[in-house]
This record gives structure tokens, sequence and C-alpha cells, in this order.
């Protein structure tokens, strides 16, 4: 069993989509890509490392906020657990996956601004009322 935790700073690639398990349990998934980069001493200029792409999946509570505020060229942190899936393609090829199974997964402040959106708890026989405000990460976006 894998027991490998990480955290990957990246930006999302794909639009996260939902789906459902055999046994009715829905998961949310997305790709996502992180790369480095340093500055060359001797020229003065930036240059890009290779790039790590890997699929997060989010599992039970994190699924419904992951998909209210994620998409797809949102700068984000995701961590967990990784493992390797490995499959064989349609043309019978072995192929194998990264894939980070989610604990948490929020914005990377450091290139956006978001706003924190909590429910406001109910009066007693009543159902929680969403507090105002604009959840949507990325839309005041400023790149670094």
């Amino acid at each position: 069993m894998y027991e490998t935790h990480a955290t990957v700073v990246g930006t999302v690639i794909t639009n996260p989509v939902k789906r459902q398990t055999g046994s009715g349990e829905e998961v949310l998934s997305f790709r996502m890509a992180s790369n480095t980069r340093r500055r060359d001493m001797s020229t003065g200029e930036w240059i890009d490392g290779v790039t790590l792409y890997l699929t997060v999946t989010c599992w039970r509570r994190l699924v419904t906020g992951v998909g209210a505020a994620i998409m797809k060229g949102d700068p984000v942190m995701a961590t967990g657990e990784l493992r390797t899936n490995e499959y064989t393609s349609k043309e019978g090829f072995p192929r194998s996956d990264l894939e980070l199974r989610a604990t948490a997964v929020g914005a990377d402040l450091a290139r956006c601004i978001a706003k924190i959106e909590r429910p406001r708890p109910a009066a007693e026989g009543t159902e929680s009322i969403v507090g105002e405000g604009d959840s949507s990460i990325g839309g005041d976006a400023a790149a670094a």
C-alpha cells in the first residue's frame, strides 16, 4: 500500500470532471502540471525545468468545494497520497499515470487572490445559507 504523502504546487490544466463510482460514491478529478524554474547565473536568464503532470482525485467533502472553486488555468496547491496507476492502453501498450489522492486542495495565494465563502449557521429547522461573496479562484489573479 502506498503511503507517500506530498504537496504539489502547479496549475490546473483540465477542467474538473465529476463522476460516480460503481458504488455510487462521487469522485472529482483534474489534471495539473508543476514545473521548476531556475536562474542561470552565467546568463541571468530563467530556465524552465521538466514538467510533472499528474491526476488529482478528490473524494467525499472535497468534491463539493473543489468543484465549486477550481477550474482550468487556476494556480493550486494539492496535498495527499501519491500513487502510480499502471494500465494497458487501447492500443495494447503498457502505461502508467501518477495520481495524487487529495486530502486538501487550495489556491496558490502567491499567484492569485481568492475570497473564502463560508456557510452561515442556519436557524434550527432551516437550511444553511451561503454567505455573500465571489468564491472564484483566479478571477482577480495576478501572475507572479
